[in-house]
């Protein structure tokens, strides 16, 4: 097939797709690539950033929120397109990005399987072998354990990104993004990076949090006073840290006093 051949299949198959991909000089082509996607943007713009994930191998849920999902989702495409690793979407990677959805919808027939990403490896996704999550070699983040489910691995990755940051009463609650975390905000961050909590909680709230009942994979521990999560066998927590704020514990707690929740389903 000849070069105007290819482009006449090109249009068709991506228009059949549903998928927003202006030609040249229209308005909706012009506004994607003028606008910086980052964190708590929404919109159609962010619904297109989402499709093209999707369509490039890294899957994405499609609602038009920029939030701790689509931002780890295209993490990952940064880190597997050895570009710079933020979760923010600048105007050239959007240009890349639409480049790569193009080919992937030409050179994959509808409903077709898509190509799996090859990702390089980081921290914060690699995996441990068996049904437990371990310390990483650093001894500050944690490994999913190999099979685990997408939330399970997100709430780890949402985790590790804030074992590092000092005790701070109040911490994460005004906003999931703070400079320290206290214990619930702790907990409320990695529930959030799961897309399990929407809004912070303080410890008390976080009792009534999901069902009664130790998880399979999730265990939230919460009273009046404190409250910590167990991700995968692993603790998060803040208590015992020395005001250092939230950390593993491989370890486990004594739980008498608090009530246990899980979210459904994990």
């Amino acid at each position: 097939m000849g070069n105007q051949g290819r482009s006449r299949a090109c249009a068709a198959t991506i228009a059949a797709s549903g998928v927003l991909l202006a030609t040249p000089g229209t308005p909706a082509q012009a506004a994607f690539g003028d606008r910086v996607l980052r964190e708590g943007s929404r919109g159609q713009h962010v619904r297109v950033l989402q499709r093209w994930l999707s369509l490039t191998g890294f899957d994405t849920r499609i609602d038009g929120k920029f939030g701790p999902h689509t931002q780890y989702t295209l993490r990952r495409f940064e880190r597997a397109h050895a570009m710079r690793v933020d979760g923010v979407l600048s105007q050239p990677q959007g240009r890349g990005l639409r480049r790569r959805a193009i080919i992937a919808r030409v050179s994959v027939p509808l409903g077709g399987p898509r190509p799996a990403p090859a990702i390089v490896a980081a921290p914060d996704e690699d995996v441990a072998p068996g049904a437990t999550a371990v310390l990483a070699p650093d001894g500050r983040t944690a490994l999913a354990p190999a099979g685990a489910p997408r939330q399970v691995t997100d709430a780890i990755a949402a985790a590790n990104r804030i074992t590092g940051m000092p005790y701070r009463y109040g911490g994460g609650h005004g906003s999931f993004d703070d400079s320290g975390y206290d214990c619930s905000g702790t907990v409320s961050y990695a529930l959030h990076g799961a897309g399990l909590l929407g809004a912070p909680l303080a410890s008390s709230g976080l009792t009534t949090f999901g069902r009664d009942g130790a998880g399979r994979w999730i265990s939230v521990y919460a009273n009046a006073g404190h409250a910590y999560i167990v991700i995968a066998g692993l603790r998060l927590d803040t208590s015992g840290t020395g005001g250092e704020g939230p950390r593993w514990h491989p370890e486990p707690r004594d739980a008498s006093g608090y009530v246990v929740r899980h979210p459904a389903g994990l």
